[in-house]
């Protein structure tokens, strides 16, 4: 892997979207989730965010969510700094900002601002709820949207509430994977048409997108909106999970009736287990799967199991995941300066993407980018406190 620090130099990145020039607008969550991404796919990403820094989750040298780009400190509010932000967008093959919509075309670095004078630009916006309709200026966070999107409702396997996957669903599910999917998409239509455009990315547009499965359930007939009722939210004993004899859980996922057989073969089952495809058995056959996974641990059943096909496998919190075989050998999780945190993904045959350099600290390359970017009077900037150098 490169090598970490705060020097920058323009094109570090190894992956495919070496050359691509990004300008993130520093916010929560989302928004710098997707700047990694792309970073980490070789993009020279810059952070923008304001003296002192945005908010981060927890101390910022720890904050992976910064990784791989340095970060410009400007202060908006400052006269000065606007048009140095606005010769850095000049340059730039995309913009991502997750402000609520209106702000940053108050701040003067709105769509028809920057793409009046980078007509090129991919401007990339991340909101919860969208940049029109009723809700579009109103406050919101991850669970919030994915309630409205009709997602939340059905997650968890307790019929009495439904259970939210910390903010995996609607920040990072709905939010920065369909911003990134929208951005290299706008890339890539305007790599024919000499144009870019606006991104629109929502997290209730894109969790509701990735609930495609559950909607042709729906309009199949064959989906019920009960939780702990359906195919793949509990409802059947063969997708579950159970808990071993030393209180941890194993996953099971044995859909197909060859996966099944196999299950029940290796839990010395079969002779006994009901038929699966009796409903009026299914609370027998569950009772039957939960006595005998509590019969060993966790870790005599993942030995029982192996690299079988029965779709079973223990549920690993992530610092033992880091350590599983599997993930070991594809080096899924790797460290870096101390800090344990997934390798970039996906991979590629031929432009593999690598870790350039760790967690920014807010304003490490406010002169670095500046000078590297070309921006004029970096010193009267400094100087005016427009800009500030950590």
């Amino acid at each position: 892997m490169a090598t970490t620090g705060n020097a920058y130099a323009l094109g570090q990145g190894t992956g495919p979207l070496k050359g691509i020039k990004v300008v993130e607008i520093a916010g929560i969550g989302p928004g710098p989730h997707a700047a990694t991404i792309l970073a980490d796919l070789g993009a020279d990403v810059i952070r923008v965010e304001k003296p002192g820094g945005a908010a981060s989750a927890g101390p910022r040298e720890a904050d992976l969510l910064t990784r791989g780009r340095p970060s410009v400190a400007m202060d908006l509010k400052n006269p000065e700094a606007l048009p140095a932000l606005l010769e850095l967008i000049d340059q730039a093959d995309v913009l991502i900002e997750g402000m609520r919509p209106g702000v940053t075309e108050r701040l003067g670095i709105g769509p028809d601002e920057c793409l009046a004078r980078n007509p090129r630009l991919v401007y990339g916006r991340m909101t919860g709820w969208g940049q029109d309709g009723p809700l579009a200026r109103a406050a919101g966070h991850d669970m919030n949207y994915i309630s409205v999107a009709g997602v939340l409702h059905g997650l968890g396997q307790d019929e009495g509430r439904p259970h939210f996957p910390s903010n995996l669903v609607g920040d990072f599910g709905g939010g920065s994977t369909y911003l990134v999917i929208g951005v290299l998409a706008a890339l890539l239509e305007a790599r024919t048409s000499g144009r870019g455009q606006v991104v629109d990315a929502a997290i209730v547009d894109g969790a509701a997108h990735l609930n495609l499965m559950w909607s042709s359930m729906l309009a199949a007939g064959f989906g019920q909106e009960r939780r702990a009722s359906n195919l793949l939210d509990g409802g059947m004993p063969y997708y579950d999970l159970y808990e071993t004899a030393d209180g941890k859980h194993m996953s099971v996922g044995a859909l197909e009736p060859q996966f099944y057989g196999e299950l029940v073969e290796r839990l010395g089952i079969a002779d006994v287990a009901p038929d699966r495809n009796d409903f009026s058995r299914l609370g027998e056959l569950r009772e039957l799967l939960a006595a005998t996974f509590k019969q060993r641990t966790q870790a005599e059943w993942t030995e029982v199991f192996g690299d079988s096909d029965a779709c079973c496998a223990p549920v690993l919190p992530a610092t033992e995941a880091a350590e599983h075989p599997h993930m070991k050998a594809r080096e899924v999780y790797v460290e870096r300066d101390g800090l344990l945190q997934p390798a970039p993904a996906p991979r590629f045959s031929r432009t593999q993407p690598t870790l350039t350099t760790g967690p920014s600290k807010p304003g490490d390359g406010t002169r670095a980018v500046l000078e590297a970017w070309g921006v004029g009077g970096v010193d009267a900037l400094l100087e005016s406190g427009a800009v500030v150098q950590s």
